[in-house]
């Protein structure tokens, strides 16, 4: 198949849009997938799942990395604890990956469901979430706890998706008590590593349209640093709004998935 997924011009400028506007969404709270992924498989009817699936992480990553980046000059949260909870993301994505294939996922849907509706419901009975920085626990607990989230969420983004930045952000500002925007800078270093693992595996099935996802993650990158500073700007109150706002978004498409397949 041509590196492009025999995609007309129309449509990779359709797929560029898509993935500036996700990338933009992502960097402030999270849910650029629900842009990004949808106008990929509009876009390239003729490709099977698998190869939109991997060209989406190949995109998603550079447009993650550069927010991560630019979060990093200007937030700085604490880097030891940043590669504690991405590290075992990684191999948790790869993980999942590798049993994408194997596992039904439609059996997920209703919790993912149900978890979402409580995350919102929680956020917004708690206005002040987030506000401001209260950390939890001691250091090796908030490690420890960093550690198991960082696998179980990662091997969760590999198999599913659908709502890992919202999951991440849960654990770090609500059971962890970190600030929104700390959360929020945080989360993208372990959606980056998420999205390798899940890169390695697809690319060695050889599986991502290449060509295609470079230049989509121009676009993502440029969404990705416009985002991250919106959010930096804004502060945790915008990323909290924005965060809800996501969620919401993800509960009505994990919500049709879920009602209409079931």
């Amino acid at each position: 198949m041509h590196s492009f997924g025999d995609a007309s011009l129309l449509a990779i400028i359709f797929m560029s849009v898509a993935a500036l506007c996700a990338g933009f969404v992502d960097a402030i709270a999270g849910g650029g997938g629900l842009i990004q992924l949808p106008a990929l498989l509009i876009a390239l009817p003729k490709s099977e799942t698998v190869q939109v699936l991997g060209t989406n992480k190949l995109s998603s990553v550079f447009g993650t990395s550069a927010a991560a980046i630019l979060y990093r000059r200007r937030v700085k949260p604490d880097l030891r604890f940043t590669m504690a909870m991405a590290l075992p993301a990684l191999f948790g994505s790869m993980g999942g990956a590798l049993l994408a294939a194997q596992i039904p996922t439609r059996a997920m849907r209703p919790f993912v469901f149900v978890l979402l509706v409580v995350v919102v419901i929680y956020t917004w009975l708690k206005p002040t979430l987030g506000a401001i920085e209260s950390l939890r626990y001691s250091v090796q607990r908030r490690i420890f706890i960093a550690v198991i989230a960082g696998a179980v969420i990662g091997f969760y983004d590999g198999i599913f998706g659908p709502g890992t930045g919202t999951f991440l952000m849960l654990i770090l500002v609500a059971a962890l008590g970190f600030a929104f925007l700390t959360a929020s800078s945080m989360a993208k270093v372990v959606n980056v590593a998420t999205n390798i693992g899940a890169i390695v595996v697809f690319g060695f099935h050889g599986v991502i349209l290449w060509q295609l996802g470079l230049l989509l993650g121009l676009a993502n990158i440029t969404g990705g640093i416009l985002g991250a500073k919106v959010a930096i700007r804004g502060g945790s109150a915008l990323v909290r709004k924005v965060f809800l706002g996501v969620t919401v978004l993800l509960i009505i498409k994990v919500g049709i998935d879920t009602f209409t397949h079931w």
